[in-house]
Parts: C-alpha cells; sequence; structure tokens
C-alpha cells in the first residue's frame, strides 16, 4: 500500500510517500481502507521528534480517518464488512489502509462526506473528554476555547454552544475572531491585541469562566487563573506556549480551582470507547441533524501530505486540513 512516512525528524519536507506492507490485524481490530485522513497538530509533533507514538503503535502518522471496513475480528461488534466508519487510531492513518479497534469506530453520521466524516474523531473525542468528562463543563456555565479556529477549538465552539453555553474563543486576528463568532461563540477576542483576562472578566459581570479549554499552557496559565471563578476548572491538552509556568497558589486553595490535563493517544481502548459511545448517543444526533458540522479548510492528497503540514504550521486555517484519499 502507499503510505505517508516520517523519514526522519524535522521540517514538513521529510514526510515522503512510500510503499508499506499491509497493516496486520489483530484481535478486537477491524482493516479499514482509508478514504480520508485528518490532520493533527500531533502528527506535527510526531514529525519534529517530539511526540513519539506508544509502544506497538504504527510509526506512520495519523489519528484520524474515515473509510471502508473491509476485513477484521467483528466478533461481538456492531459493524459488518462493507461498513463506512469513522476511527480513532493511535498512528497510521496517512496510508491507504490502517486498522482501528472497533470499539473505536462510529458510523459515518448520515449527511455527511467521508471527508467530513475523516474530520472528527481526533477532535470530538478530545474535546467531549477534557471538556465535558473531565472539566465536567455543566448547565449554566461558560467556556473559554483557546486556540477558537483550531480543530479544537472549532469543535469545542460548536459542541458548547449547541448544548446552550456562553462561549468565548482566543484567536490570532480581528478575521479570526469573527470567525469564532460566526461557528457561536458570543466574544472572539484577538489575543494578539486584546487581553483575554479583562473580556471574559468584563462578560461574566467579574464571575469568570467556569471552564477553559487550553491548549498553550506557559504563561498563560496565570492569566487564565485571573480570568477563571471560583470553583472553575482548567483543562490542559497541549503546551504550545512551553511546559513551565509560575502559578499563584493561593488562588488554587481561596478558590477551589482545578487544573487538570490530559493526552488521549496512549489511553486504553477501554477508555476510548466510553468516549466513542457517549459521542454515539449526545453528539452524533447533532451532527446529523445538522446543529453542529465538520469545518474544513483545505484538502490534499495524500502525496502532498508535506504541504498539509506546512499549512498547519503557519497557522492561517480555520478548521480542518484533511487528507483525500479516494
Amino acid at each position: 500500500m502507499h503510505a505517508i512516512e516520517i523519514t526522519q525528524p524535522g521540517p514538513a519536507d521529510v514526510l515522503q510517500l512510500c510503499e508499506r506492507p499491509m497493516p496486520v490485524v489483530k484481535a478486537g481490530e477491524v482493516l479499514i481502507r482509508v478514504h480520508a485522513a485528518g490532520i493533527n497538530r500531533p502528527d506535527v509533533f510526531q514529525r519534529q521528534g517530539s511526540y513519539a507514538p506508544p509502544p506497538g503503535a504504527s510509526d506512520l502518522p495519523g489519528l484520524e480517518v474515515a473509510g471502508e471496513i473491509v476485513d477484521g475480528d467483528l466478533a461481538g461488534s456492531p459493524f459488518t464488512k462493507g461498513d463506512l466508519v469513522c476511527a480513532l487510531v493511535q498512528g497510521g492513518g496517512y496510508a491507504e489502509y490502517c486498522v482501528a479497534p472497533w470499539q473505536q469506530c462510529l458510523p459515518v453520521p448520515k449527511g455527511l462526506s467521508m471527508l467530513e466524516a475523516a474530520s472528527l474523531p481526533e477532535n470530538y473525542f478530545t474535546v467531549w473528554s477534557n471538556v465535558f468528562d473531565r472539566a465536567h463543563l455543566s448547565a449554566g456555565e461558560t467556556l473559554l476555547v483557546q486556540g477558537g479556529t483550531s480543530g479544537i477549538g472549532v469543535t469545542a465552539i460548536q459542541l458548547a454552544a449547541a448544548m446552550g453555553h456562553r462561549v468565548f474563543a482566543t484567536a490570532g486576528s480581528d478575521d479570526k475572531a469573527r470567525a469564532c463568532e460566526a461557528l457561536g461563540a458570543e466574544r472572539g477576542i484577538n489575543y494578539r491585541s486584546e487581553d483575554f483576562t479583562a473580556i471574559t472578566r468584563s462578560l461574566t459581570a467579574d464571575r469568570g469562566a467556569d471552564v477553559i479549554l487550553d491548549m498553550v499552557g506557559g504563561d498563560y496559565l496565570p492569566r487564565e487563573i485571573a480570568c477563571l471563578a471560583d470553583d472553575g476548572r482548567i483543562a490542559i491538552i497541549a503546551l504550545l506556549g512551553g511546559a513551565k509556568s509560575t502559578l499563584d497558589l493561593g488562588q488554587v486553595l481561596r478558590r477551589r480551582l482545578t487544573i487538570t490535563g490530559s493526552t488521549l493517544r496512549p489511553r486504553s481502548i477501554a477508555f476510548k470507547a466510553a468516549i466513542a459511545a457517549q459521542l454515539r448517543q449526545r453528539v452524533w444526533p447533532m451532527l446529523e441533524a445538522g446543529r453542529i458540522k465538520p469545518v474544513i479548510y483545505e484538502t490534499f492528497p495524500l502525496a502532498q501530505a508535506a504541504r498539509a503540514h506546512a499549512l498547519m504550521e503557519a497557522s492561517t486555517h480555520v478548521g480542518k486540513i484533511m487528507l483525500q484519499l479516494i
């Protein structure tokens, strides 16, 4: 099969088209003929050499795919050969064929294309796990999303707004801030020219946000604590601004704040299966009803994966960057 491999750690052009053996299907896995695959920031980190695949995972990049089940161990699963699914995978998505535990597969939502379906798993699993499971965003609460025009940000804004929450989101330009508002954010905040702490406090009558979804870390954390409501929660999912920060722990104690974080890729199949079940029950109906929808920014053929990575690193996109195979 054709695939994209990382020839060595480095810039985007280390991604090269190659031929690889078909992946071997293990117990509980299905073989998917890939129609489309999503580009995600962890793929960039893996290419740069700073995010190694978990033990036993494919060395090929790619964490989400959509395609047709062509083989596998389907015992106990709701799927049959020929079904169209999207799947969260530990790696190997940039290829014509990919394996996935059937528990991490979901049916393609009715009305969505295969390309749109492939854009869902990584972002929706991540947002659901962190915003709703870990940070417990609850009825009547407010969410602040850092990086609102990323794939994660677009998903978080749409999901929270569709569920009735007030949402604020930061972005790197006025145009991107307005794009966040078009997606459902009450206020997009240009972090280059505006103070997200002051604006969040102003918009909440000085109460602050109940939950902050943070993919920056670093010096954002003290500012986030300053605009967090009492009993508020910060969920950290990436460290684009650095892994170290200085915090006023007195604020954490006095105001009962929670700072948590997670990475999805190394978690167990059982953990991801539980998220998949919640998405199928709670989120897929919203997708099928058109209340939320994928946002595809640009699509490349598999052989142009390097161009897709370069675009992601330029950070000019709003929504998902995708690879189309079929």
